[in-house]
């Protein structure tokens, strides 16, 4: 990296701001590559590992191209953690302003076969960074080489093809700044647009330019390096964002007829110590029980999915069947109770699962995309009390 002016040069100036933290992502550098590229809420949570691992408890992110989604998703779950957002040449989504439902075709899905085919050669980054020299081919080969597989980095690609974050963009809450070049050739200046229109108080940098990052213009827009090297107000925000998980033991009152009041409460104690057991060992918060379920949230949907599969697992020797609902949205804190719409969700979500099924939100799904975990599709409900319809999927055991 130190080798190459593009990068070393950007570097050096966000280093002149304060402590700057770089690190490889999961699959490239020097990343263990036995983790895989992981999902996209695995990768943010890495962000957080490593703060943790560098001793940073609040920091300001600087998300750029694939980086934006990643800085976005973490700011949203960990704002307290955050003093200020800047984003750059990145999108929340990589599809069409007109029909944002769809994803593609767009001009990086396009170039697939030619960056499986030629990564490693120093032909492929130049078509992410822009007025590239000849004689510094050699030196990106190298740099590509380094970084990750052909196999690797086409996973890495069609992933950033499947981001969809829209659904984050109104729960941010710290300070932000987005910046875009008006000719960007590989993420389209309407994507960026579209992001500060969504988060809350963003502000806008508009950059004349052909580029989506140039080997001559070797620098951060001066407003976007003014605004991360501001003064950092501390802030606390009751708003974040969280993975919700709701459930609840079916025929719970077939069973309190059968075994009595006495009985059922023994019954309900047990199975709460196996729901407190399964929430600590994955993370998780225990924020009440329910009288027959508990409501928890998680800083990961994965964890929190392996949880619900878990408690699953645990009841089903006392007898009992549970049935369990996921999304993941904002919520507000209210000393230790939580309220908002992602709370109601998820509630809904888990009264239309089936016995013994996890069933989650689409966003739950989005964002585990790359872990392993497959869903069957539920198809589109109207969840009472919330707009729209909601598209839900089982998670497969």
């Amino acid at each position: 990296m130190w080798d190459v002016p593009f990068y070393a040069n950007v570097a050096a100036q966000l280093a002149s701001l304060g402590r700057l933290i770089v690190f490889d992502k999961r699959g490239t550098g020097l990343s263990d590559r036995s983790l895989g590229f992981g999902s996209f809420a695995e990768r943010m949570d890495d962000i957080r590992a490593v703060m943790d691992a560098a001793g940073v408890q609040r920091a300001g992110l600087v998300g750029v191209s694939e980086g934006g989604p990643l800085a976005i998703l973490f700011a949203a779950t960990y704002p307290d953690r955050v003093t200020k957002l800047g984003l750059y040449g990145t999108f929340a989504y990589w599809g069409s302003i007109d029909d944002p439902g769809t994803l593609g075709p767009s001009p990086a899905e396009m170039l697939l076969p030619f960056i499986r085919e030629n990564w490693g050669t120093g032909r492929v980054l130049p078509l992410v960074i822009q007025d590239v020299p000849e004689e510094a081919i050699p030196l990106l080969a190298r740099y590509e080489r380094n970084s990750c597989t052909p196999q690797m980095v086409e996973e890495i690609m069609r992933s950033n093809l499947s981001i969809d974050i829209r659904e984050i963009l109104p729960t941010i809450s710290v300070p932000t700044m987005v910046a875009h070049t008006t000719g960007d050739p590989l993420v389209p200046f309407a994507l960026g647009r579209y992001l500060a229109d969504l988060i809350p108080g963003a502000r806008f940098v508009e950059i004349e330019g052909n580029f989506h990052g140039s080997w001559v213009h070797v620098t951060f827009p001066p407003a976007l390096i003014e605004f991360v090297a501001g003064e950092q107000r501390p802030q606390a925000s009751d708003r974040i964002l969280a993975t919700v998980l709701f459930t609840d033991i079916v025929s719970s009152t077939e069973h309190d007829v059968r075994l009595g009041d006495k009985g059922w409460r023994d019954l309900l104690d047990r199975h709460d110590a196996v729901a407190r057991s399964e929430i600590k060992r994955f993370q998780g918060r225990l924020v009440k029980t329910t009288g027959d379920g508990v409501l928890a949230t998680f800083d990961g949907p994965a964890r929190a999915i392996a949880c619900a599969q878990q408690m699953a697992v645990g009841t089903e020797p006392l007898g009992m069947n549970i049935r369990a609902g996921l999304h993941t949205g904002e919520i507000e804190r209210r000393g230790e109770d939580i309220t908002g719409l992602g709370v109601v969700i998820a509630r809904r979500v888990c009264d239309l699962a089936a016995t013994d099924e996890v069933l989650t939100s689409r966003t739950v799904k989005e964002l585990v995309t790359g872990s392993g975990i497959t869903f069957t599709d539920r198809g589109a409900h109207t969840l009472k009390g919330v707009p729209d319809e909601w598209q839900l999927y089982a998670v497969q055991t």
